[in-house]
Order: C-alpha cells, then sequence, then structure tokens
C-alpha cells in the first residue's frame, strides 16, 4: 500500500466519522501507475478496443493526457461494452466490460475506497476484501453452525441486486465518509456511462452498477454495508435474545437463528428494510429453514458459495456439519466440462491435457477442502467419461479403448482429486475466532 493509502487507511480507522477531502488531487500520474500494477492484463477489452498490452505499450504518454483530462474536468467515462455469460438453467449474466483507460482510474479510485471502507466494514462481510475470500467465509460458517447455538437458517436471494443498486443513495452513503464533489462526481460518471449491448443499441442506465467494472465490487459492498450489515448490527441483533449471525459475501448471504420466532421476524422485516433502498427479495429463492443438531433426522441442507451445508455424524457417532460440492453447482461444472472439451477435441493432444490440468487445478482449489473428496470424485469420473467420450470423435474411427485412455491419462498425468485445504490452517483460522 502507499503510504498515502496507508495514511487514509490509518485515519479512517482512527476517526470513524471523520469525511475525507482533497482525494480527487490524489488521482496523479504517480497514483495511475502505481495502480497499473493491479490491472489483469489478459481479460477481454472495452469499446475502444485496446488491450492492456497494447496500452502498456504507451502507457507514460496515456496516463499524462488521462490526468491532464482530470484536471480541466474534462474527463469523460466510454461506454461500457456488454458481455453475457451462462448462469445456469438457460439463464445469463450480464457483465460490464470498461474501457482498458477507464479500467485504469477506476483501480485508481477502488484503491482509496477501499483504504477508507475497509476500516468499516464488519467481520461478517467477506466479499472483495484485501486478505479476505470465500473459503473464509465458507469455513467460518462452518464453525458457527457446528459449535453456535443456532436451530434456523434464512436464506435469502436479492433480486437483480447489481442492477438495482440505487445511484443516489450509493452517493449518499459515500458522503458518510468522503467530502469531496469532484472524486463523487467521477464515480457517478462511471454509474451513468451507457451499456453498448451486443445488438448494438446504447442502454443509459438509471440504476444499478455493471458486473465486471473494477470499482463496482467496492461500490457494492458499501451499499450493502449500509442496508444490511449496520441494520443487522444496530436492530436486529439488539432485539434478539437468542444467539444470531449472519454471513455475507457481496450479495450471498445467510443468517442463522437460535430462535424460530426471530428468524421469522427477521424474515417479516427483510423485505421493507430493502424495499427502502429500491432492492427486492426473490421469494421463490429465499426462505426459512430448519436447521439443528438436535434434528438431523429432517435431513436438512441448504446451499452458500457453491458448497451444501448438512447435518451428519463423526466416526464417533455425534452431531457434525458436513459439506460437499452444491449439486447445482456439480451438474453446472459437468456441463461447462462437456462443451470444452467437445470445442477443444480437434486441438493437439498435449494442448488438451494442459489446459485440462489447469481447469481441474482451479477446481480442486476451490472445492479442495476437507470432508469433500467424494465429490471431487465424483467430477474426475465424469471428467475421464466426456474426455473418453470426445476423444473418440476426433476422427471417424474410434481412436482410444479404456486401457489405451488410462495410458493416456498417465502419460499426461491427468490430475487426479486431492485435497487442497490444509488442516493446520483451519485450526489457526478457528483459533482467531475464538
Amino acid at each position: 500500500m502507499q503510504n498515502t493509502l496507508r495514511g487514509i487507511a490509518n485515519k479512517a480507522k482512527r476517526l470513524k466519522k471523520y469525511r475525507f477531502f482533497n482525494l480527487y488531487t490524489m488521482l496523479n500520474e504517480e497514483s495511475l501507475l502505481d495502480s497499473w500494477r493491479y490491472i489483469k492484463k489478459n481479460v477481454a477489452c472495452g469499446v475502444d478496443k485496446v488491450s492492456a498490452r497494447e496500452f502498456e505499450q504507451d502507457l507514460q504518454s496515456h496516463v499524462h493526457a488521462l490526468v491532464e483530462r482530470l484536471k480541466r474536468k474534462g474527463y469523460r467515462a466510454k461506454l461500457v461494452r456488454r458481455q453475457y455469460i451462462p448462469k445456469g438453467k438457460g439463464n445469463v449474466r450480464p457483465l460490464g466490460i470498461p474501457a482498458t483507460i477507464d479500467k485504469l482510474l477506476q483501480m485508481a479510485v477502488a484503491r482509496i475506497l477501499n483504504a477508507i471502507f475497509e476500516q468499516d466494514f464488519l467481520p461478517y462481510s467477506f466479499g472483495y476484501r484485501p486478505g479476505i475470500g470465500a473459503k473464509n467465509a465458507i469455513e467460518e460458517l462452518h464453525y458457527q453452525l457446528q459449535y453456535g447455538w443456532f436451530g434456523y437458517v434464512v436464506e435469502v436471494d436479492i433480486k437483480g441486486f447489481f442492477d438495482h443498486i440505487n445511484h443516489d443513495w450509493l452517493i449518499e452513503m459515500l458522503s458518510q465518509r468522503i467530502n469531496d464533489s469532484p472524486f463523487l462526481r467521477l464515480i457517478r460518471k462511471w454509474l451513468k456511462a451507457g451499456i453498448l449491448d451486443t445488438d448494438g443499441k446504447v442502454i443509459h442506465p438509471a440504476t444499478g452498477t455493471p458486473q465486471g467494472g473494477i470499482v463496482s465490487p467496492i461500490l457494492a459492498n458499501v451499499y450493502l454495508h449500509y442496508v444490511l450489515d449496520l441494520w443487522f448490527e444496530k436492530v436486529i441483533r439488539p432485539n434478539c435474545k437468542g444467539s444470531v449471525y449472519l454471513c455475507r459475501y457481496t450479495d450471498d448471504f445467510v443468517v442463522l437463528f437460535q430462535y424460530k420466532q426471530e428468524a421469522e421476524w427477521f424474515y417479516r422485516e427483510l423485505p421493507k428494510r430493502l424495499g427502502k433502498f429500491d432492492l427486492e427479495l426473490a421469494q421463490d429463492k429465499s426462505r426459512i429453514l430448519s436447521f439443528s443438531k438436535f434434528r438431523i433426522e429432517e435431513n436438512s441442507r441448504f446451499d452458500f458459495l457453491g458448497f451444501e451445508y448438512r447435518w451428519g455424524y463423526n466416526r464417533q457417532r455425534k452431531p457434525q456439519i458436513k459439506k460437499r460440492t452444491s449439486r447445482q453447482k456439480l451438474h453446472k461444472s459437468i456441463v461447462e466440462m462437456t462443451m470444452w472439451c467437445r470445442e477443444h477435441r480437434n486441438n493437439p493432444i498435449w494442448m488438451i491435457f494442459g489446459k485440462l490440468n489447469a481447469k481441474l487445478r482451479g477446481y480442486y482449489n476451490y472445492y479442495g477442502i476437507i470432508g469433500n473428496y467424494e465429490s471431487l470424485k465424483e467430477f474426475f469420473y465424469h471428467v475421464k467419461r466426456i474426455l473418453y467420450k470426445w476423444l473418440n470423435r476426433r476422427s471417424e474411427r474410434r481412436s482410444y479403448n479404456w486401457n489405451g485412455f488410462n495410458e493416456l491419462m498417465n502419460h499426461f498425468g491427468l490430475l487426479r482429486p486431492r485435497i487442497t485445504q490444509r488442516r493446520n490452517n483451519q485450526l489457526s483460522f478457528y483459533k482467531a475466532l475464538c
């Protein structure tokens, strides 16, 4: 962290009601050049069709010209290119890809916002924060369920969260810590920037922030910090007699309650709270679930961040939280692997196995938690059958039998299922919680 950002972070931590000014002047050449280090260089281009590699060839002049435009207040945000990616069940997720020069400026602004608001975020917020990730949310939720006094889980889904963020409310929330009009106007420009859709039409959004923008995650965290986290901490928790706990990863969150009536009260009040800030509860994906170690026979289970949680027994026949890959996520991964093998089956064999190993490595790194080995084996079993099927369709004649295919896998070292989570890391994390 730069010294200026470290100073801002220390001041924000020390003075909880301090409002920062002169942040706009921090967007200088030094700050932008330092922020360039954090820009991913192999991502898709925006509407300007300038890749990060091409931009980097003349980085100094691009940054100098950008700073001059900022000084004379002549900066204009470019259109955001929209791209759709499959979401499952035939749905798609819209992503917004900014131009490279906008990515750079957004990175510099995001670093400033992170330095300020990271000091305010509560410990049960895990999404897009430095040094904290989904694995921490998964393990802390596991810990709370295993050792806490909870009997009910409230599963919550916010309908189209990133598309319904109210711009005026968001600027008001940012203003609680920022007293710099040019800096806030810059953020509003990105919120109001037109979106170039795949059909060539330009959409001018009245609400929302594009998923895919570098500054979007921190803005989303700030929004839900005021909408949900502070409300839970100052209103819900003090009015509950039993134990309560919130675990949030950006807009994905679950809430644990000891008593059913308090879970029902929260579930009634939540739509009113979200509605005040133009957000809506997805009723078909939200519910109250009975979930207790004393009612294992109910066989209750829920999904969070790609994992299914349920109660079971350990070897000593004591109640224990069990986690495995969500059945929906497992099916989605198998479908995506089928599509990939079909599209790349005519590539050279060494290239297929190299890219496939990279995909498996990423899959094991996320899902390879302690207790989930059977799900990894199930996924690997399907990957082998899919690969066997499509390699035998490279030509009109069958290329391999199972013996030859197994020799091929051994030769190229297809990655076998493995647990990547270290038990000592898990124990140290639990110790820190205590």
